[in-house]
């Protein structure tokens, strides 16, 4: 192994104790947490759509003459 690889592979000194715990806290801090709700979407009620023009049978929605 020459010298550059054996720097490279050298064992770095343990962190201080107060150091890992600000790492720690910012980490906790600025990453989002994930939640998981579990709501049920609403289903849509009939009445809704109970007065549009859509909603009249097609013979009711051609125009007639004499009407407007």
């Amino acid at each position: 192994m020459s010298e550059a690889e054996s720097a490279a592979l050298a064992k770095r000194p343990e962190p201080d104790p107060a150091v890992l715990a600000v790492i720690a806290a910012s980490l906790d801090a600025t990453r989002p947490r994930t939640v998981v709700v579990e709501e049920a979407a609403p289903e849509p009620s009939a009445w809704r759509f109970s007065g549009r023009w859509w909603a009249q049978p097609l013979a009711m929605r051609r125009s007639r003459p004499g009407r407007h």
